[in-house]
């Protein structure tokens, strides 16, 4: 007999059941705290993301903040240059677990028309695990909502999340080995 079955016919239109932890990731989910750090002109759009013209705090996910040790989202918005790699891993390190990274824009995502300079990293990946990529340059706010709604999905089933990163850690564990 399944616990569903236990509850009075009466009840079963207002009685939820379900586990703790899925109860927990639901929430987490819906209240994603992301990192205000910019890098160069995306986030101007990610900054707009939080206006009233596109309201992301419909999504639960208004509180932008200015501390990694607050923060479960890294946004990497913009061009990364080598000087500013070691800043952006010691923010990613900082910020509690579970902890997730958007590559916004062509040049967090590849370099963008940067990407043959001796002081652009091409892409993102290269120093952090990213779970969502938003390409554009620059990508429209809407873009930005779209791939935090996406990232909400991920936290929903993180053993998606998980085998993601093992194989992000294989790649620059190999890349480490060639080097």
């Amino acid at each position: 007999m399944e616990l569903r079955d236990r509850v009075p016919e009466s009840l079963r239109q207002n009685v939820l059941i379900l586990k703790v932890d899925e109860l927990f990731r639901w929430a987490h989910a819906n209240s994603i705290w992301p990192l205000s750090s910019g890098l160069a002109c995306c986030a101007i759009e990610m900054m707009s993301t939080a206006t009233a013209r596109f309201d992301l705090s419909r999504f639960g996910y208004e509180v932008f903040r200015p501390c990694p040790r607050q923060a479960d989202l890294l946004i990497v918005a913009g061009t990364l240059t080598y000087k500013m790699a070691d800043p952006i891993v010691r923010l990613y390190e900082e910020m509690p677990e579970p902890k997730y990274v958007i590559a916004m824009g062509s040049c967090a995502i590849a370099g963008g028309p940067f990407a043959d300079s001796y002081s652009v990293v091409e892409g993102i990946d290269e120093v952090l695990p990213v779970d969502v990529y938003i390409p554009g340059c620059p990508p429209r706010p809407e873009a930005l909502i779209d791939g935090m709604l996406k990232l909400r999905e991920k936290i929903m089933h993180p053993e998606r999340v998980a085998a993601e990163r093992a194989k992000w850690a294989e790649r620059k564990k190999a890349k480490e080995a060639k080097a």
